[in-house]
């Protein structure tokens, strides 16, 4: 992940090496790594992940029950993607309940899926 965002120019980079040290902040035993061209984070399950267009960076929710919670709070959230100006960044608290929200999520699934093993 780090290759990925030195290769960005600034002020995109800077602005994703805060988000990616924010995400690692709520979620210290998450895992990065590439998939599709974007960094993600994985705690048992895809969290979370961020990239960047010509125009924005981006934070990529990987659950809809989180996404729909937002949108219903007036979050402008396009599809399940946050786009975000460098010099208008997303408010650190949003980011941290964002990150906290899908670990809860990821780790009710982790639950479900052991008791129909189990």
């Amino acid at each position: 992940m780090p290759e990925y965002i030195a290769k960005q120019p600034e002020p995109f980079r800077s602005k994703l090496e805060e988000l990616r040290a924010l995400i690692l902040s709520v979620a210290p035993d998450a895992t990065e790594s590439v998939s599709y061209k974007v960094p993600c984070f994985r705690y048992l399950y895809w969290l979370v992940g961020m990239g960047v267009t010509k125009k924005y960076c981006s934070l990529y929710i990987m659950g809809t029950a989180v996404t729909n919670k937002l949108k219903e709070e007036g979050v402008e959230v396009e599809g399940s993607t946050i786009h975000f100006s460098p010099d208008k960044p997303l408010p650190v608290a949003l980011i941290k309940r964002i990150v906290r929200d899908r670990m809860k999520e990821n780790e009710a699934r982790a639950i479900a899926k052991m008791r129909r093993q189990g």
